[in-house]
């Protein structure tokens, strides 16, 4: 008997907490397989980071050359061949990368799903600050009570979430090459308009 609740770990101040963080942290480790195995061990998908990187530290190379030396027409045109290049292979490596997002929403799917399930109308976290509008609006779902310190497990759960799939994509590395755009829809060139 004493050794069952010694382990008891439901009857902890923060068990609920750290159990939506372990489930976090799991699941961001589930996606980073899925990911390594659709994407990143793929030689298309290192050929494609190869050419990206090549390209970064090329236009930057020339970046800096034509600050140095004054400015010509024909390296003008090579600086924007080379960004060309590079923003054809950053939407060549989002539409590659496409096809793992898909499983890997599905999987955080089930498991907010499952989450969602566990933990609904409880409070699984207090907020050391008292939130405003959106943010309150976010991290009070779901709870009954008028405490806006109280945390629901999706505000929690979506907090852990980014930060810690983030961090374990560039202890991996498995981050986004350094010249690679920001996804299938990068900010519009202000040279075009």
């Amino acid at each position: 008997m004493a050794t069952s609740q010694l382990f008891n770990f439901s009857s902890y101040k923060y068990s609920d907490s750290l159990t939506v963080v372990g489930i976090s942290f799991c699941t961001a480790i589930v996606c980073e397989a899925i990911s390594w195995l659709l994407i990143y061990r793929t030689n298309s998908y290192k050929s494609l980071r190869s050419s990206i990187d090549k390209a970064a530290k090329k236009l930057e190379t020339m970046k800096t050359e034509s600050l140095k030396i004054s400015n010509k027409k024909s390296k003008t045109k090579k600086i924007d061949r080379v960004e060309t290049s590079l923003k054809e292979s950053s939407r060549d490596l989002s539409l590659f990368k496409f096809k793992s997002g898909a499983v890997v929403a599905l999987v955080l799917f089930v498991v907010f799903g499952l989450l969602n399930s566990l933990f609904e109308g409880k409070v699984v976290a207090k907020l050391p600050f008292k939130p405003f509008g959106i943010v309150m609006k976010m991290s009070h779902r779901g709870l009954h009570g008028d405490d806006v310190t109280d945390c629901s497990m999706p505000f929690l759960y979506f907090l852990c979430s980014i930060s810690i799939r983030t961090n374990l994509q560039k202890f991996l590395g498995f981050a986004p090459p350094r010249g690679a755009s920001s996804g299938l829809f990068p900010m519009p060139d202000p040279k075009t308009n």
